[in-house]
């Protein structure tokens, strides 16, 4: 069971890795990023309330906290999409899945600030290597020729505290409610805030566009069957495991980039790659 809760947490990991390359393709056929986060996170939706319907454990939730926290996980979605998507059209998948994956790290300075956590020489360390790693991907220590742009910089920065607010989100609302019910919530909230924000034009027009079938497979492999999975991977697995496995989803979205899109990066944008990726996994398993 419990080599069957890593499986699940993989393909979760994988599913969103390609969900970046995906989302790539549709930009460069001219959609914007939010319309693409909406349908990403409504076809999700869709897979969550089936299994809202279907599911025996599921009960009305009446608490306040509840629906509180939910909306709060699906906000922290809306914005990770959406940021995401920014991100990759400002630089690239690659860059943009590893700046993502920087949140523990800003988490970590936040609980600094709030004297949730102690600070120690070891969490201090693992900032300055995130930090060193960021300069090395974005080409930051030569300012004549960075490699990537401030925008690409700050929306991939931005994505990573927005997964951060839906994992908060999620957990706080876990104590009160069951996943399946969070999700729907959670997802909701997503579609009504993105559909206030999204171009109408756009909107309509992916009904009757031959992309259409992207958009399916975007939804349901980057969000609808990737997230039931890790719900159900996470509960078998232990959160120290969950960590080292979800890196799978930026070595995913890199391989995607460089071999199907044709991203390209240098030595030293690699180097720093993996700098951030072992400081963070190091970061999450220590910390879990």
């Amino acid at each position: 069971m419990r080599g069957l809760g890593i499986l699940f947490v993989i393909l979760a990991a994988i599913g969103w890795g390609l969900s970046g390359g995906i989302g790539d393709i549709l930009m460069e056929r001219g959609w914007d990023p939010i319309v693409i986060s909406f349908y990403r996170g409504a076809i999700g939706l869709i897979f969550f309330l089936i299994w809202l319907v279907v599911s025996s454990s599921s009960k009305s939730e009446r608490s306040g906290r509840f629906y509180l926290w939910a909306v709060l996980a699906g906000l922290g979605v809306a914005g990770n999409f959406t940021l995401y998507y920014t991100s990759i059209e400002a630089s690239s998948v690659p860059v943009a899945a590893t700046l993502m994956y920087t949140a523990p790290v800003f988490v970590l300075l936040i609980s600094f600030v709030l004297r949730i956590e102690k600070s120690t020489i070891f969490k201090w360390s693992c900032v300055a290597s995130v930090v060193a790693g960021i300069v090395l991907l974005t080409g930051a220590y030569n300012p004549d020729e960075v490699a990537v742009s401030a925008l690409g910089v700050i929306t991939g920065l931005g994505a990573g505290m927005a997964y951060t607010l839906f994992i908060f989100g999620f957990k706080r609302a876990s104590k009160l409610g069951n996943p399946e019910t969070i999700l729907a919530v959670a997802f909701s909230a997503f579609c009504i805030v993105l559909f206030l924000l999204a171009d109408p034009g756009q909107l309509l027009a992916v009904w009757t566009s031959a992309d259409i079938g992207w958009f399916i497979l975007l939804g349901t492999v980057g969000a609808g069957v990737s997230f039931i999975f890790y719900l159900y991977g996470i509960r078998k697995t232990a959160p120290s495991t969950a960590s080292m496995v979800a890196m799978v989803e930026p070595v995913t979205a890199t391989l995607f980039g460089l071999l199907l899109l044709g991203d390209v990066l240098t030595l030293i944008q690699a180097v720093g790659m993996g700098v951030i990726l072992i400081t963070v996994t190091i970061l999450s398993v220590k910390q879990a």
